[in-house]
Parts: C-alpha cells; sequence; structure tokens
C-alpha cells in the first residue's frame, strides 16, 4: 500500500477528482493549505504591495493498493498540469498497514468494499 500526497492549484481541484473516480479512486482526504514556493514577487493593488510568495493550494491524502499508484498518479498529473510554475507536487509513501475499524479488516481489504476490487 502506498500513501499519495498531491499538493495542487485550487482551481484544479475540480478536474483532479474527476479524473481520480474516473481511475476508479473513490476516496480520498484533502485540505486547503498555505504554502511558500519558489516564486517571490509583490502585486501592486491600488497603491498597496501584497506579497505573494505564500500560495493557496489544495493537499490531497490518497492511501491506494500498490497496483492503483501508477493510475492515480497519471490522472493527477493529467488534471492537474497547466505547464505553469507553481502546477504543485505528488509524493509516494509507503504503508506499513490499514485497518477497517468498523469490520476490523487489515490490509488491502480495508481499502475497498468487498464486490467492487479495483
Amino acid at each position: 500500500m502506498k500513501k499519495i500526497e498531491a499538493i495542487i492549484r485550487k482551481t484544479k481541484f475540480e478536474e483532479v477528482k474527476d479524473a481520480l473516480y474516473d481511475a476508479g479512486i473513490e476516496f480520498f482526504s484533502f485540505w486547503d493549505v498555505r504554502g511558500v514556493g519558489q516564486a517571490r514577487e509583490g502585486r501592486v493593488y491600488r497603491g498597496i504591495i501584497y506579497d505573494t510568495s505564500t500560495i493557496e493550494r489544495t493537499k490531497l491524502s490518497i492511501i491506494v493498493r500498490d497496483k492503483n499508484v501508477e493510475k492515480s498518479v497519471k490522472a493527477i498529473l493529467g488534471a492537474a498540469k497547466t505547464g505553469e510554475i507553481g502546477d504543485g507536487k505528488i509524493f509516494i509513501i509507503p504503508i506499513e498497514e490499514s485497518y477497517r475499524i468498523r469490520t476490523g479488516e487489515k490490509g488491502d481489504e480495508s481499502l475497498y468494499i468487498k464486490g467492487k476490487e479495483d
């Protein structure tokens, strides 16, 4: 099992969500986050300079079976890419174990509903 963490543009969230659903990933968690990136600039609005070095993004956290990692990453890459600086990052982290609290199932079986494998 792997944990996929992706930091994407807030404006791309719906597209990424739809792409993940099309790839068979129906559950993930997400948060609105702020970060500091490489682009450091100030924007002037009505004579006031605003610092835009902190960037609003959405962070996704997805736990998948090993066989679903590649298609999940491809879905995120395809939907989140604009080609501009600040498109985001994807991180893959190994997961040692998982448990479904309701049933006590563990491992891969805790990640999907029986009869709906993939």
